[in-house]
């Protein structure tokens, strides 16, 4: 009777593997920005939600939960980078090398300009507009308030647009982040 149980679990918990893994290093890579580290993520969080499958599988958001999770492992990922490159500097002299007359491309970094966001404005953008969740399902995701979401939407596109100027900030963040001309996208809530 145990392994009907088990079976039925682990037949659930690859359904949900094979619906939201991509998703998953999706949403890992544009909070990290490194797509090496993406499908670890994503199969790092899969992993601790196998662990918990009776938990999770009874939540009432298991994907939001799965979010949540991918969420804190990128932060976790980028605090490790972090004091890292600041114990290398320790030991490194950092000499600042600039470029006269640098060429500026007229294609815009959107990637580049999200990375220099704070994590929580980052992950805030990022789910609201690359991923399209509500501010109720991004609030959920990342286990904070609603209010939370929208302040921290709010400045990480201001931010978004003083680092890329105005005619380089899309409306829409997509999640797939080709660079394609012409594609801006419209959504306002």
């Amino acid at each position: 009777m145990g392994t009907v149980v088990d079976d039925a679990a682990s037949v659930e918990f690859h359904a949900f593997f094979e619906r939201h893994y991509a998703e998953l290093s999706r949403l890992a890579y544009m909070l990290t920005g490194e797509s090496d580290a993406a499908d670890d993520l994503a199969a790092d969080a899969l992993l601790a939600l196998w662990h918990r499958w009776d938990r999770v599988r009874a939540a009432d958001h298991p994907v939001a939960y799965a979010r949540g999770v991918v969420a804190n492992l990128a932060r976790t990922r980028i605090r490790s980078a972090v004091r890292e490159r600041r114990r290398i500097a320790l030991f490194w002299s950092h000499r600042e090398e600039s470029t006269e007359n640098p060429d500026i491309a007229g294609v815009v970094d959107v990637q580049g300009a999200l990375r220099r966001l704070p994590f929580r404005k980052r992950a805030c953008v990022v789910l609201r507009h690359a991923f399209d969740l509500s501010e109720k399902d991004t609030a959920l995701a990342l286990g904070i308030s609603v209010g939370t979401v929208k302040s921290q939407t709010s400045k990480g596109m201001a931010e978004l647009q003083k680092l890329l100027g105005e005619q380089g900030v899309p409306q829409r963040v997509h999640a797939a982040m080709a660079p394609q001309a012409g594609q801006s996208g419209g959504r306002n809530r």
